[in-house]
């Protein structure tokens, strides 16, 4: 008999099995590269041609080290199984193991992504997606569990019988070595997952505050219509519904534009986008820091510990210069460098299937924070892990907690993405809406008209969104009751912007003005100790620069003289006012003409002629100084009331103000200027008056342009 392999070369048996699949894996990807984000010059991509090479090198390590891992497995448990039956060790049985482990273990975590998070395989996925539905509808949750607990029990048994075997052989030394891996890859995997069931606190066990902590929990791209109080027709908010009951609700409550940077800004701010200055996603870095105070930085200055934790939607918290002191969030997504280290598709398939817990948070973020990729679950164990050490100060807190659960492509987890989908549906949208993964799909998709598009299905998928956000949050409040802290906590339930679902042409959001605003009303829900009428649906026209200064007032501090938005407390007392609140809104940045445009309508090209990246040492994304004054001239504005809406369209020849009755019955399905011309021309006042506290543009030939 030959003399056994010594151990180093064995070793290097796994190792090199593992690289020649790693070889195969990068060159595939690089022959079918795609990448994340905007299409964007060859020049400027040339001059990143070094830092992506690193990109992939690190990519490409990675997956050779998890590769490393999943085949080493087999090759353990192979030799401990040779030593149970008493067999020499042979190389080809070792290579025939390490070849099943991986490819059994790789099998296993595709499908377990399938089921419980499939907009993950989707966001990476170079196939038509409906391959796949063959394998998904065979999987539950228990077999995918009895397929993991299988196969680790008989890896476990079979090295725990090699232990037992190797100590009667007194071979000491392998013993002690297969004994450490069988505790260091169960630690491993242990350490992996996302984080440890937080313990609520017992009441009590907190510090009483002079002032109460403040929990803002968001959703992007959440509409107020899907609300039980707006009478939709399917229950997708329980739980919030019954938040309502307790607190007070604002069902006409309206962002100033459909962006999550400029929406955000407004409401920590208080202030209308042309005073903060962020009126894109596209932010420079000379624009980060803002020209005015925030909510969070003068909660922060009295003496409020400050926390923030979102997903990839949330990006914009930590780039923007809020006062949050602790930030759990992804790096701005509108970073070239960012989006070159997610790598090519292939690549960061494989890569996602292993990244999706806090081993990926930790080494891979990028891949961790994909954007379409849904992290609920996550979120909640984060959030209530901060509101646990954040309430064992003797500080009063702020948290935000901001989620992607009803963004575009609409994925969401398990079961929540299937819930009101109809199962017989077979087209490409099952599981996200489709066509959504490369930047040319995205300009194609954004210039069609719903009529290519699988719009119910889509409409569910939304809808399952929004039951998972109301999951999302019954888990934080749950944990804020059980650990004694709603009688000292103000809770706000809100979102940046809504969507549009097809009502009007497109989808989206902040590309339309007509119809009954989905994009720019958006449901705002505050509970608080302070309220006296539980219960209460302020039905009056309210903004979201409203909710910094009433969040100040409820706090007992001072509203800062440059917010220009007004309390909501006289409203949320039951008082009325004679006094009307005007919500102004403009549109964003069009990805590209958006169907139904009128041909007259001021235009620009689509957003990937638009950006640059003009500071490369950071490679941030922004718009061409040329292209965002146009972009800016040729955004439509309106102005809302209790009752009527003015839009303002700029076209090539001046500009048309269109007139809509919003009340009930009506809801801005007529133009009716003509009808209605006094209130026309009051609106027009007050709009162009507004327009025109833009102290960088000034009106010229019915258009607003810059100085």
């Amino acid at each position: 008999m030959p003399p056994p392999m010594p151990l180093k070369y064995r070793m290097l048996l796994v190792l090199g099995a593992a690289a020649l699949f790693t070889l195969l894996l990068t060159l595939k990807s690089v022959t079918d590269l795609t990448r994340t984000g905007p299409a964007i010059q060859e020049e400027i991509l040339s001059y990143f041609a070094l830092y992506s090479l690193w990109a992939i090198s690190r990519l490409v390590f990675w997956a050779f080290l998890i590769s490393s891992v999943l085949m080493g497995v087999g090759a353990v448990v192979y030799a401990a199984l040779q030593v149970v039956r008493g067999k020499a060790w042979h190389w080809f049985g070792a290579l025939f193991a390490s070849a099943v482990s991986f490819t059994y273990l790789i099998l296993l975590q595709f499908c377990d992504q399938l089921l419980h998070i499939p907009s993950s395989i989707v966001a990476s996925f170079l196939y038509r997606v409906s391959r796949l539905y063959p394998l998904h509808d065979l999987l539950t949750p228990g077999l995918l569990a009895g397929a993991k607990v299988g196969f680790w029990g008989v890896c476990a048994l079979i090295c725990a019988l090699g232990v037992v075997r190797l100590l009667g052989q007194r071979r000491l030394g392998v013993a002690v070595l297969l004994s450490l891996l069988m505790v260091v890859v169960p630690a491993f995997f242990y350490w992996a997952s996302i984080g440890l069931p937080t313990t609520p606190l017992v009441a009590g066990q907190y510090a009483a505050q002079a002032r109460p902590n403040i929990v803002m929990i968001g959703a992007d791209t959440l509409r107020a219509d899907r609300f039980g109080a707006a009478g939709y027709h399917r229950p997708v908010t329980p739980y919030l519904d019954g938040l309502a009951a307790d607190g007070v609700q604002f069902t006409n409550c309206y962002v100033p534009l459909a962006r999550t940077a400029p929406s955000m800004a407004s409401m920590l701010t208080g202030t209308w986008p042309h005073t903060h200055g962020v009126r894109d996603n596209y932010v420079a870095n000379d624009k980060t820091l803002l020209p005015v105070t925030d909510l969070v930085t003068e909660l922060a200055e009295a003496g409020y510990r400050t926390s923030v934790v979102s997903d990839w939607a949330g990006a914009d918290l930590g780039k923007l210069g809020f006062g949050f002191q602790h930030k759990d969030l992804p790096d701005d997504q509108w970073n070239l460098k960012y989006l070159i280290r997610q790598g090519p598709k292939d690549l960061r398939l494989f890569l996602s299937l292993f990244t999706h817990n806090r081993f990926g948070k930790t080494m891979l973020p990028e891949i961790y924070y994909l954007a379409g990729v849904p992290l609920s679950s996550h979120l909640g164990q984060v959030a209530t892990r901060q509101i646990h050490d954040l309430a064992q100060g003797d500080d009063p807190f702020m948290l935000m907690v901001f989620t992607s659960n009803t963004h575009l492509p609409f994925g969401s987890e398990y079961p929540f993405y299937q819930m009101f989908s109809d199962p017989a549906y077979q087209g490409e949208s099952r599981y996200a809406m489709s066509g959504l993964s490369k930047p040319s799909e995205i300009i194609k998709r954004q210039s069609q008209d719903k009529s290519k598009f699988d719009v119910q299905q889509i409409s569910d998928l939304y809808d399952g969104g929004v039951l998972n956000f109301d999951h999302t949050v019954k888990g934080i409040v749950d944990y804020l009751k059980a650990s004694g802290l709603m009688d000292s906590t103000i809770v706000v339930i809100f979102s940046d912007h809504g969507v549009d679902l097809f009502e009007k042409y497109t989808w989206g959001q902040g590309n339309s003005l007509l119809g009954d605003d989905p994009s720019a009303r958006v449901p705002l829900i505050i509970l608080s100790p302070q309220i006296q009428q539980a219960g209460l649906r302020v039905e009056a026209t309210t903004r979201t620069i409203d909710l910094a200064p009433t969040l100040l007032e409820m706090a007992g501090l001072p509203v800062p003289d440059s917010m220009e938005g007004e309390s909501l407390l006289p409203l949320m007392r039951g008082e009325t006012s004679s006094d009307q609140r005007y919500a102004f809104h403009e549109t964003g940045v069009w990805l590209a003409p958006i169907p139904g445009m009128g041909e007259h309508h001021l235009k620009y090209p689509d957003l990937f002629t638009l950006l640059e990246v003009r500071d490369k040492a950071t490679g941030t994304l922004s718009l061409k100084p040329d292209m965002n004054e146009l972009a800016i001239t040729a955004r439509d504005r309106m102005v809302r009331d209790d009752r009527w809406k003015l839009v303002y369209l700029p076209m090539k020849q001046g500009a048309e103000y269109w007139l809509f009755d919003m009340q009930d019955g009506y809801n801005g399905a007529e133009e009716v200027s003509k009808k209605f011309p006094a209130e026309t021309q009051r609106l027009k006042t007050i709009l162009r008056q507004w327009m025109g506290n833009d102290t960088l543009r000034e009106w010229r030939d019915g258009h607003l342009v810059r100085r």
